[in-house]
């Protein structure tokens, strides 16, 4: 309206948009991982620090391995302190039994931040040696009692502290890694799952060439070669024991496949999800070109309906790329696509999109012109419409 044409419009924005999509791939790229990473030490540190977070007062709790225990009260600044401690430790009805009972306890900090130390207060130990000895002398051997003032205790919470970082590795994850340190784990990745594949395949391509090499080892012979058994000749014992053992031998080959059909799924899977975070540090910086240049010019082509229709055919627009975003990283992790090109699919779909409707800005085209719609079909719904009669004629 001003006579300013929007390319010169669009050409500064455009540079800002670039610019801001190159601190995108650096915040992809080197602060987030880092700060992940960060986050899941502080996780680490605050599940070694404040177990009792993951401890309900009046309940039972089998989270320590090896152990059930149930604190009545749990309060403190940290929830460190404690009131009637109940431990036993978990063991079979002919192994050694203990049971701890204190009015009092306390956590805290351990040297090794794998055990968990607890400082009991006046209590008992209650301990049955029946270990090895047969029944009619452990039904003689009286209970064993210990009371005590204090009592330390060390509990191994390393299985805890695994599950509560979702048994991920703290620094080798590759969500933790930039675009080239993942390009190593790759490296690493392809020949590790070359290992594994292998040993997987070992045992089926054994059994197969022991066959094959059977077949290749018999000599050829000049002598005319009798008709082969047909089964149905052979007697009835002898033809269940020639069917049975081919089916065994199917069915063994069978077996070792389907056995490790789920290994090798996982193992695509996993080398998939790794290739397509390292590729999406890179396809997301474009995709916010790309959305750019779909949003501006649809701002310039809709000049009609205010900011409602602009909105609404945008997260149209976004919601198409974050469904085939979806399917295209699910069909990636089943091993049907390769995950280089599952990763760039959303933008390689709205990109000539994108250069499509920003020609179409440019050139000023009534692409949202209803009126212009209505005189395209005009002919095709007056062809299938009746006409109206005047009303004098009727």
């Amino acid at each position: 309206a001003a006579g300013i044409s929007l390319l010169r419009v669009m050409m500064p924005l455009l540079i800002t948009v670039s610019f801001l999509a190159g601190i995108l791939f650096l915040f992809s790229n080197n602060i987030i991982p880092d700060f992940q990473r960060k986050a899941k030490n502080m996780l680490f540190n605050i599940v070694s620090s404040k177990p009792a977070i993951n401890f309900t007062p009046g309940v039972f709790i089998d989270q320590i391995s090896g152990y059930s225990v149930k604190f009545d009260k749990i309060y403190g600044e940290t929830g460190e302190k404690l009131e009637g401690v109940f431990l036993h430790k978990n063991a079979s009805p002919y192994d050694n039994q203990q049971t701890i009972i204190a009015k009092k306890g306390k956590f805290a900090p351990a040297e090794d931040r794998n055990f968990l130390k607890l400082i009991l207060y006046d209590g008992y130990v209650y301990e049955d040696n029946i270990s090895g000895k047969p029944y009619e002398e452990r039904k003689k051997q009286p209970n064993q009692s210990v009371k005590f003032d204090s009592l330390v205790y060390h509990f191994d919470i390393s299985e805890l502290i695994n599950n509560a970082i979702d048994k991920e590795k703290i620094t080798d994850d590759y969500r933790f890694q930039t675009y080239m340190e993942v390009n190593e784990t790759l490296d690493k990745n392809r020949k590790t799952n070359l290992v594994s594949l292998s040993s997987v395949a070992s045992p089926v391509v054994t059994q197969t060439n022991n066959y094959v090499q059977y077949i290749d080892k018999t000599k050829p012979t000049e002598k005319v070669v009798k008709e082969p058994y047909k089964i149905d000749t052979l007697k009835k014992d002898k033809k269940l024991e020639v069917l049975w053992g081919a089916y065994s031998k199917i069915d063994a080959l069978k077996a070792g496949i389907e056995s490790n059909r789920t290994a090798i799924a996982d193992t695509v899977k996993n080398h998939n999800k790794i290739v397509m975070y390292q590729q999406r540090i890179v396809s997301y910086s474009f995709t916010c070109i790309i959305f750019f240049l779909i949003g501006a010019s649809l701002g310039s082509i809709i000049r009609k309906g205010g900011m409602g229709l602009p909105v609404i055919i945008a997260i149209v627009i976004f919601i198409i790329f974050y469904v085939l975003n979806l399917t295209v990283e699910n069909i990636s992790w089943k091993g049907k696509l390769n995950p280089y090109l599952a990763a760039w699919i959303p933008n390689i779909v709205l990109f000539p999109f994108s250069v499509w409707i920003t020609y179409k800005a440019l050139t000023d085209s009534q692409l949202f012109d209803i009126e212009k719609y209505r005189a395209l079909f005009k002919p095709i719904i007056e062809k299938f419409s009746k006409p109206k009669e005047h009303q004098r004629y009727q």
